[in-house]
């Protein structure tokens, strides 16, 4: 897994959100609208695809792409 995999993945995710938007600063806030549905979507999605569940919480402190990803890897590996 790497930032550019997990990236594309999540602008897959979101029909709006065109391909090559994000980067690793992108702030979430200001990226997405985190209303209910999209936190639930993007949730399964990380359980889906890296087979990790986030929190609420740990969605709500995330202000970057990266550090959405840090969160993700340090899941993966710690389940690994």
């Amino acid at each position: 897994m790497n930032i550019n995999d997990f990236i594309l993945k999540v602008e897959a995710e979101f029909e709006d959100l065109e391909p090559g938007s994000l980067t690793p600063e992108t702030i979430l806030k200001e990226a997405f609208t985190w209303d209910s549905v999209n936190a639930l979507i993007f949730l399964a999605h990380v359980n889906v695809e890296y087979d990790v569940e986030l929190s609420a919480n740990e969605l709500i402190e995330a202000n970057t792409i990266q550090d959405l990803y840090n969160l993700v890897e340090v899941k993966v590996i710690n389940k690994g």
